[in-house]
């Protein structure tokens, strides 16, 4: 923004110059110097860009936030001008106090005379402060000093302690609550010869109603430093990327980041992630891997950063986890989708006696006193902002795999391939799961402030894939269901009758299908009779024409 024009006469070179206060200015045209006057040579002068003085500005944009918007009401917003060291101070998605000077948009010429009575109106910033999700105070030092890391580190247990400190107030789930630890923790980005490969982490978690996904997304949404919270069903694809809208002051086409971009070098947290639809979930396929955003739109063709860790919930296709249905009909997620996770839970909720009763005292205790109670070693847990300060310092660390390991990672994924195979489970074993492992541990590395990975880090990162597989295997082990063979007829010819039309199959056609499929023509006539006893199909005189009813 220009504060102070400076202006050259073309005939006697004098320089003038032009305080600016105002949005708008005139600029000067006639030479007031002393020797244009005299002479009445009537100088016209040239605006110089390079001698005037400049000040930096930013316009930004600020919403009401979800606790304190009226009854009733959507989220109000204002527009703020900075100047000079108040710019650049704030990022989108952060949470920010602001003091300034509420004042009205001044027009003038025709626009003062359509406006009216009525002003935009926009705030003048003097200061501009961080301010923490959760607590409405400033952003202190985000990382911990020696002392108050040795602190930590002379407890015992310290990533149970840090883990179980992850929404207290949530009974069981600690495998969970630890990939959630490490996926706040996040890997290290490589880009050897160019090609990026991801650090960021994502988790899925899948599992019945009531088992408290959406309180655990709820909690890592208020305890990360950057993020953005969202529902598969009230996003669209253009909300999760970015939208092109007309810029209200230039009339040019902009880009608006959407929840992805603003939770850059964050996490973004999608429940209901099931009830999204395909065309918008396709949206997410590069943000997962690739992590970038790619444009073309309007003649606007660009890449927006989305570093972003994804944290989805969703529910198995038919509401709760079916035993009996086969793992790829309960999920119904594409294949392409599920290897981009590294961590898919599988949360089901099973009847247990004693488990059921630890979890009806805890939700008790909660209800009555409001608070986590103790466990049974009166191990006090970690607050939520010494939590936030010990993953900002953890963050700092670039571990490194060391050479000796390399032989040993690389049988544990061959080890997973074969079991994969033996059990006919492709869908969930593929060559990103080597990055799974190796990102889950260097995150381990970190949450130790070590430079250097341990076997115990690819051990842990095994044991947590191994343990949101373990319904996989316990579904594999549930023997299969012997179906009739006259189930089986009955299900064919059904599945021969068309969409639209009439419901009949002709019966010559029906018993070929059958009989192709390895069924005696005596069991299609047993299938027949059984089912038209029943009433659910007709079969005419001649036995030329079966109608379904």
């Amino acid at each position: 923004m220009i504060s102070v024009g400076t202006y050259t006469c073309d005939i006697c070179g004098a320089e003038t110059y032009q305080p600016i206060t105002s949005p708008t200015f005139m600029p000067l045209v006639m030479c007031p110097s002393q020797d244009c006057v005299t002479n009445k040579s009537g100088g016209r002068l040239s605006l110089q860009t390079r001698g005037s003085k400049f000040i930096k500005f930013q316009e930004v944009k600020i919403q009401e936030q979800t606790d304190q918007v009226p009854v009733g009401n959507i989220p109000r917003s204002m527009t703020i001008w900075c100047r000079g060291t108040n710019t650049r101070l704030c990022q989108p998605g952060d949470h920010i106090a602001v003091s300034g000077i509420f004042l009205p948009l001044l027009r003038t010429g025709f626009r003062q005379m359509t406006q009216g009575l009525l002003s935009d109106t926009f705030l003048e910033a003097h200061r501009i402060v961080l301010l923490n999700k959760t607590e409405d105070e400033e952003i202190e030092d985000s990382e911990m000093n020696e002392a108050e890391l040795a602190d930590l580190f002379a407890e015992k247990d310290l990533y149970d302690r840090l883990a179980r400190s992850i929404a207290p107030e949530i009974y069981g789930h600690e495998d969970i609550k630890k990939a959630l630890l490490l996926l706040l923790v996040g890997g290290i980005d490589k880009s050897p010869q160019g090609m990026k490969v991801r650090g960021n982490i994502n988790v899925c978690l899948m599992g019945d109603p009531g088992v408290a996904k959406s309180q655990l997304l709820s909690y890592v949404n208020r305890l990360a430093q950057r993020s953005q919270y969202t529902t598969g069903r009230g996003s669209s694809g253009v909300g999760l990327t970015s939208a092109l809208i007309k810029d209200p002051v230039t009339n040019e086409f902009v880009l608006e980041g959407g929840a992805l971009v603003l939770a850059d070098q964050g996490v973004c947290c999608i429940d209901e992630f099931d009830k999204m639809t395909d065309h918008d979930r396709t949206a997410i396929y590069e943000v997962m891997e690739q992590q970038t955003i790619s444009i073309a739109k309007a003649g606007i063709l660009t890449s927006l950063n989305a570093r972003t860790s994804i944290l989805a919930a969703a529910n198995p296709a038919y509401g709760r986890y079916n035993p009996k249905r086969s793992i790829e009909a309960n999920i119904q997620l594409p294949a392409a989708l599920l290897s981009r996770f590294d961590l898919l839970w599988i949360i089901q909720d099973k009847n247990d006696r004693e488990i059921d009763l630890k979890l009806a005292r805890h939700i008790a205790s909660i209800h009555q006193t409001g608070c986590q109670p103790d466990i049974e070693n009166h191990q006090h847990f970690i607050n939520m902002k010494t939590l936030r300060r010990y993953i900002a310092t953890c963050k700092k660390k670039q571990p490194l795999v060391p050479e000796t390991l390399l032989d040993y990672i690389v049988t544990a994924y061959v080890e997973l391939r074969k079991q994969a195979r033996v059990s006919k489970d492709m869908t969930y074993t593929s060559a990103r799961m080597l990055l799974s492992i190796l990102r889950l541990s260097t995150a381990l590395a970190r949450l130790r402030c070590d430079d250097l990975v341990s076997k115990d880090d690819i051990d842990e990162a095994l044991r947590l894939m191994e343990s949101s597989r373990l319904l996989l295997k316990d579904h594999e082990n549930v023997p299969a269901r012997q179906i009739n063979p006259i189930d089986q007829v009955f299900a064919i010819v059904r599945d021969m009758v068309p969409l639209t039309g009439s419901k009949s199959v002709r019966y010559g056609e029906a018993k070929e299908r059958c009989i192709a499929k390895g069924f005696k023509p005596d069991i299609f006539d047993n299938a027949l009779e059984r089912y038209e006893e029943i009433g659910l199909w007709h079969v005419n005189q001649q036995r030329t024409t079966i109608t379904i009813v």
